[in-house]
């Protein structure tokens, strides 16, 4: 029976070595976590477009958007947003392809993207394992969401 350290694979100090490991663990990072959240993204744009939901949410959620300079589909790229951020930005391609958004209107949009990423994911993960009160969690998310407007409010002046 061999020894269970010959068996163990050795670690390189090797700058390309480790270089090499790094790379294959972002590679699988990204095929396994991000790419499901983006093409789900797409084909959700896409239903939701194919059943005129986005028209119907640029209709009412028009006005709210239009504070920040936006179409009121881009009210979807915020919700997918806080869901996960890779569905977010998947949401925000598929808006942008389609023509429904533009360059503006995603820069506008980069804040939030950035603010309010995934924090449905995170709620549980972060705030339960740091044992934060859970009568604070409605304040964290909505601090946030604020945060996120407030950002997307300097860029419609900004930009």
């Amino acid at each position: 029976m061999p020894n269970a350290t010959a068996t163990q694979v050795k670690k390189s100090n090797n700058p390309f070595d480790i270089f090499i490991t790094g790379l294959r663990k972002g590679f699988n990072v990204a095929i396994n976590n991000l790419m499901p959240n983006v093409l789900m993204a797409f084909v959700l744009a896409y239903i939701l477009d194919l059943f005129g939901v986005m028209a119907f949410l640029g209709k009412v959620c028009g006005p709210v958007m239009s504070i920040f300079d936006l179409p009121g589909q881009a009210i979807t790229v915020l919700c997918a947003t806080w869901l996960s951020c890779g569905a977010g930005v998947g949401v925000a391609a598929s808006l942008l392809a389609s023509g429904t958004l533009n360059a503006h209107d995603i820069t506008i949009l980069s804040p939030a993207l950035l603010l309010m990423a995934s924090q449905i994911q995170y709620m549980g993960r972060l705030l339960g394992v740091a044992d934060v009160p859970k009568k604070y969690w409605p304040l964290l998310m909505f601090n946030s969401i604020l945060m996120a407007s407030i950002g997307m409010l300097i860029m419609r002046f900004i930009v």
